[in-house]
């Protein structure tokens, strides 16, 4: 399998690097503001959902080609328009998730709205068995951020 090392690591830096980052910072300089969930709920939707989703949903738009052809290895031009489609509400998930961070109102419901597309595809991924290294990461990062966002909506109504 031809992997998209690029992809790879925005995915990784994404999903781990800068959610954690922001964590650590975040309890650094306000220790006695929120929980460590809270923290990890603040910053993993902020960017694993938040950013992740606004910019596949923009390249979604952009580039349909590159969700049709690199992540699923489909040659069929005929599905650029419902690919575009996914991406008007890949990017309005996404948004929603971003503005959760100066409204912080929005958070649970990027949560939940996020964690849940997210279980789905990863879902999907696994029950279509990945045929590609991209589709692969797709599947493991969609599930282990829906996973994230249960726990973390679990431990907000709690």
């Amino acid at each position: 399998m031809k992997q998209n090392h690029r992809y790879l690591i925005l995915i990784l830096t994404l999903m781990l690097v800068l959610p954690l980052l922001s964590v650590g910072i975040d309890a650094a300089l306000f220790a006695e503001a929120d929980s460590l969930l809270a923290l990890i709920g603040k910053w993993f939707v902020f960017w694993a959902l938040g950013i992740r989703l606004a910019m596949a949903g923009v390249v979604q738009v952009r580039q349909p080609e590159f969700t049709v052809k690199k992540m699923f290895g489909i040659d069929n031009p005929a599905s650029y328009h419902f690919v575009r489609e996914l991406g008007f509400a890949t990017f309005s998930m996404g948004l929603l998730a971003i503005l959760s961070l100066p409204f912080p109102e929005f958070r649970l419901g990027a949560a939940l709205v996020g964690g849940l597309y997210m279980g789905f595809a990863g879902v999907y991924h696994v029950i279509k068995k990945p045929a590609t290294a991209n589709e692969w990461v797709a599947m493991v990062t969609d599930l282990l951020i829906a996973l994230l966002m249960a726990v973390y909506l679990l431990g907000q109504i709690g």
